[in-house]
């Protein structure tokens, strides 16, 4: 019993294995089960399974969103002033730390801008003792947000 198992078990992932995209799992059909027709434009069929690059970027700006650690150095409310200052603060980090990438966004409801892309709190520590450091930061704090990692 125990080999006939392995047998239908290798012999079904090997059947999930040779499909090329999700719609052609999809569409295979299974006895006892039901069949799922999908019905779309041959090139959207074209398009599945490969990278997304979006326009304008490079292969050298591609990444992978993870989460991690930013640091925030500017929070103000969702007044237009506040969107200068944010605009401002990231101006300020640009200057004085070019490396570091700097997010200036608005999340409701208020204006952040936030600095860098660090995996571990320890690389984020790093980062807001520098920014600290410089005197021109008031807020420095360290967040838990989503990341961008290049892809090499």
């Amino acid at each position: 019993m125990k080999y006939l198992l392995s047998i239908v078990f290798s012999a079904s992932s090997c059947m999930i294995m040779a499909q090329s995209n999700i719609v052609e799992s999809l569409q295979t059909t299974v006895p006892g089960q039901g069949k799922v027709t999908v019905h779309q434009d041959a090139q959207i069929s074209a398009m599945i399974g490969k990278r997304f690059v979006p326009t304008g970027t490079s292969e050298a700006q591609r990444v992978i969103k993870s989460r991690g650690y930013r640091v925030q150095v500017y929070a103000g409310n969702n007044s237009r002033q506040a969107r200068d200052e944010a605009n401002a603060v990231a101006e300020k980090v640009k200057e004085k730390f070019p490396d570091m990438p700097v997010y200036t966004f608005f999340q409701p409801p208020r204006w952040l801008c936030r600095v860098g892309d660090y995996k571990s709190i320890e690389e984020a520590h790093v980062a807001m003792r520098q920014l600290k450091a410089a005197g021109n930061f008031k807020e420095v704090a360290i967040v838990r947000e989503q990341i961008n990692i290049p892809i090499e």
